[in-house]
């Protein structure tokens, strides 16, 4: 005789099935350029946290450590809010920093005090640069409704990032080495 499943079993099985089968359908209809800002947009803001981190134990200015605390805080809840985002279109993303932002993080880890403050600065004033460009661009010109409101909204916390690291660059730059 068959093996009979109760219908609540068969349905809980079906809704898995469906609920991958939509993740899977989702994603594929996330357009190419969003799926990519989206990917380079998680490894740099994994980057962005790693970098803060690296920043709080390493600098010896204390406007380079309360910067580098800022952007743990801010790119950690910017990373959370764009994980939800891709879980629900069924996007996988990066959990690391590209390969890009590694080897800036391993000449960064090889520096420390008035040194590390002034190239983590530099770093910093050329990274946020791009990603206002990059921000601007989907916040202007995406196609997912959701990942260029995600970037819209982000935009004036990375615009702010950047008068703050060009503000704390300058001031790294006077102090003497």
């Amino acid at each position: 005789m068959p093996k009979t499943y109760p219908l609540r079993s068969l349905l809980a099985l079906a809704g898995v099935s469906l609920a991958v089968g939509a993740a899977a359908q989702t994603g594929a209809a996330v357009p190419a350029p969003d799926r990519t800002f989206v990917e380079k947009a998680a490894a740099g803001g994994a980057a962005e946290v790693e970098g803060g981190k690296l920043a709080e134990q390493r600098a010896t200015n204390d406007k380079v450590k309360q910067f580098g605390a800022r952007m743990v805080q801010d790119h950690s809840k910017a990373n959370d809010e764009l994980k939800q985002i891709a879980a629900g279109k069924g996007l996988q993303l990066p959990s690391a920093p590209d390969a890009h932002h590694h080897q800036e993080m391993a000449k960064l880890q090889k520096l420390s005090g008035a040194e590390f403050d002034r190239a983590y600065m530099d770093h910093m004033v050329k990274d946020h640069k791009q990603d206002v460009a990059e921000f601007k661009k989907q916040a202007d010109s995406g196609k997912d409704p959701q990942i260029k409101a995600f970037a819209a909204k982000t935009l004036p916390t990375l615009q702010e990032h950047l008068k703050l690291a060009e503000a704390t660059h300058a001031e790294v730059r006077k102090a003497k080495p």
